[in-house]
Parts: C-alpha cells; sequence; structure tokens
C-alpha cells in the first residue's frame, strides 16, 4: 500500500512540474510578444512571433539540423548544473569546464590526430579536473563552490587562449580566420569528427551528428545513476545533509569532489560534441566572454526542475527558441529577443515551486482526499480489541 501512495505521490510531483514548466513557457513566449509588440507593432505576428514560435521549422531542413546541433551540447551542461543541483552544489563553473573540454577535444584532434571517441574521453577528462578544484576547496576548506567556479571560468578561459594563440604562432591557430582549424580542412583532421550517418544530408547541414543521441544517451545514464544506484543515493544524501550522511557513514569530502568532478566531466563532454561536430571553432582573440553555452545550461537546469530527463526537453526548446530568433528580420527586431524569452522563462521558473503548489492543489486536491479517506484505520481496530 505505501508503496503504491508513494508511486502516485511521484507520478503526482511529476505532472505538476512538467505543467508549471510549461506555465513558465507559456507567460515567457506571452511577455516576448508584447515586446515585440511595444517595438515594431505591424511586423510582431508574422515576422516575430511566428518565427520564434517556428524556430528551425521555418527554414526546415536546416533549421532543424541546426537545433540539435545546438540542443547536444546544451543537453550536457545542463546536465552538469542539473547534478550539482541534486547532490547538494551549485556549479556555476560550467563554462570554465567547458572551455578546458573544448581544449582537449581540439588539441586531440588537431595536434594528435586522434579518433573523435579519445577526443571526447580527453574533453570529459579535463572537465572533470576543473570541476574537481572547486570541489576539494569546498570539501576540505569549505570555501563556497560558486566563488571558486567564478574565478576558475577566467582562469580556464585565459589558460585555453593563451595555449590556442602562443602569440599568433600556436599550431592549432589558423592566422588568415583568426580562430582554430577547421577539422573539415583535409582528411586528417576530419576522422575526429564525430560521425553523422547520413544526418548531415538529411539535414542539409554540415554539422548535425550522433552527438544529440550520445547527449540523450547520457542524460538517461545520469538518470539512473542518481535513482537507482547507492552512489547516486549517498551522493544526494551528502546534498541534503553533510552531517548525517557522515554520521551514516558516507565520505562527505570524497563525494562532494566527485559531484564537481562528474559536472565538469558533464560540461567538457558537452564541448567535445560542440567543437568535433565542426559546429564552431574556437576563436582565442574574443578572450573577454565565457562561452555562452556554459551559462545557458543553468537555464537549462532550472526549466527542467534539475530533473536529468527533462534536460534533454528543456535543452531543445532552447535551441529552437534561440535558433528561431536567429531568422529573425534585422531590419525589424534584434535577434536578442529569443535570449530575452529565454531569459524571462528562466525567471519565471524561481517561482516554479509556487506555481507547482497550485497546479498540485487544482489538480489533486480531491484525489488526495479520497486518498485520506479510503485508508483503513488499524490503530482504531486494534484499541476497540484492546479493550475487549
Amino acid at each position: 500500500m505505501n508503496k503504491k501512495k508513494l508511486s502516485h505521490s511521484n507520478l503526482n510531483s511529476s505532472i505538476t512540474s512538467v505543467l508549471a514548466a510549461l506555465l513558465c513557457i507559456v507567460i515567457g513566449m506571452a511577455v516576448g510578444f508584447l515586446v515585440l509588440l511595444a517595438i515594431n507593432p505591424a511586423h510582431a505576428w508574422g515576422d516575430g512571433f511566428v518565427r520564434i514560435v517556428k524556430g528551425g521549422f521555418h527554414d526546415a531542413p536546416y533549421g532543424v539540423g541546426k537545433e540539435l546541433a545546438n540542443a547536444a551540447p546544451l543537453i550536457m551542461t545542463g546536465l552538469s548544473v542539473a547534478f550539482a543541483f541534486k547532490t547538494g552544489l551549485f556549479n556555476i563553473g560550467a563554462a570554465g569546464q567547458y572551455t578546458l573540454g573544448a581544449y582537449g577535444a581540439l588539441y586531440c584532434a588537431i595536434m594528435l590526430k586522434m579518433p573523435w571517441y579519445v577526443c571526447l574521453i580527453v574533453a570529459t577528462i579535463l572537465g572533470g579536473i576543473w570541476g574537481a578544484i572547486p570541489g576539494f576547496f569546498k570539501a576540505y576548506f569549505n570555501i563556497n563552490e560558486v566563488i571558486t567556479s567564478i574565478m576558475f571560468n577566467w582562469i580556464g578561459l585565459y589558460l585555453v587562449n593563451e595555449l590556442i594563440y602562443q602569440n599568433g604562432t600556436g599550431p592549432m591557430y589558423d592566422v588568415r580566420n583568426t580562430r582554430t582549424l577547421n577539422l573539415g580542412k583535409s582528411a586528417e583532421l576530419s576522422k575526429s569528427l564525430i560521425p553523422d550517418f547520413g544526418l548531415n544530408k538529411m539535414f542539409q547541414t554540415n554539422s548535425t551528428t550522433i552527438a544529440i543521441f550520445l547527449a540523450a544517451a547520457v542524460a538517461i545514464l545520469i538518470w539512473v545513476i542518481l535513482n537507482k544506484t547507492t552512489f547516486g543515493y549517498e551522493l544526494k544524501a551528502v546534498g541534503l545533509n553533510k552531517s548525517a550522511a557522515r554520521y551514516a557513514g558516507i565520505n562527505e569530502k570524497k563525494n562532494i569532489i566527485l559531484s564537481m568532478a562528474i559536472a565538469g566531466a558533464l560540461a567538457g563532454f558537452g564541448a567535445g560534441l560542440y567543437y568535433l561536430s565542426n559546429v564552431s571553432q574556437w576563436n582565442p582573440l574574443n578572450s573577454t566572454s565565457l562561452p555562452a553555452m556554459g551559462f545557458n545550461g543553468i537555464s537549462v537546469a532550472l526549466l527542467a526542475s534539475s530533473n536529468p530527463i527533462g534536460t534533454i526537453f528543456s535543452a531543445l526548446f532552447i535551441s529552437h527558441i534561440s535558433v528561431g530568433g536567429s531568422f529573425l528580420s534585422t531590419k525589424y527586431y534584434p535577434t536578442e529577443i529569443s535570449d530575452l524569452i529565454s531569459g524571462i522563462i528562466i525567471y519565471l521558473c524561481a517561482f516554479s515551486m509556487l506555481f507547482r503548489g497550485k497546479i498540485h492543489s487544482m489538480l489533486f486536491k480531491n484525489a488526495d482526499k479520497t486518498n485520506v479517506n479510503a485508508e483503513p484505520a488499524p490503530a482504531k481496530t486494534e484499541t476497540k480489541k484492546e479493550g475487549k
């Protein structure tokens, strides 16, 4: 009976979480439409809102392929932040971990000409190392991981830029294009690209690979680890209460470091998926801005309520409206409108607990009362027997 009640409660919680996220999206889109009306009312619908809603389908199949290519690293950075959230930590350093992962992937591809899967492994390892450092400071010196993560974001960025650029003479640096070498330029480098298995031809792109399926598979794996394994239980227990976890015999310091290392590894893996799909090249001259993908992972995690499976869908949505925003006519609107809508939706996610409470009371209040009334009362029966 208790298992049945628990399962029913979990289902209700999942439904309310999804509905709360959808409510945030609807309100965010409505506010975005009002902004479009304020800027240029004559073109707000056809040239503005409709294009954002259509997303990549506005220029299918190319736009859809572009969505999938951008969604893969978003899933991973979202998982990075969500995994840390689930274990009681705030990984704001996904951008720096992503940066180190990008360097690992590009170095193995351009300099060592390694196969794509080896490049991905190295990207994951470097991201994990960069994530473990803030975890170490948190575990042994109780230094807030937000502070150390922010510092290591910038340290990682400038370190990678220097390693690639090297005063314009770095072997990975293309002086003419002021960025890293293109992986598709030669057969030697192209073998480091993630295979597409016909997806590029299907979507008429050069960057739609199996990366999206790899990211989805990792998301499912993380869900299994967190919810179905002893290791995942220990990580969450440390996040909920370090003292209680220590009393239960769990090594809280080790688990804090492991949690941040895994979060960093996920971000690094996402960078490998992005750059080894030839979506873009690294530009070391753009040294004053961190990769937006790392911070967009926070948006993905919040919209998904830190659910690993939910990050797949929230990343696809964020990618969808971002690509839709890129199709806005600059004659009428700035392309940053899609970022504005994303920001509003994420801001509303801060009120998701309130939304979930209201939705749950509306949908399941009567059902909860029915379940309570249907419960047997063994205590009263025993009292009567004792009285007899």
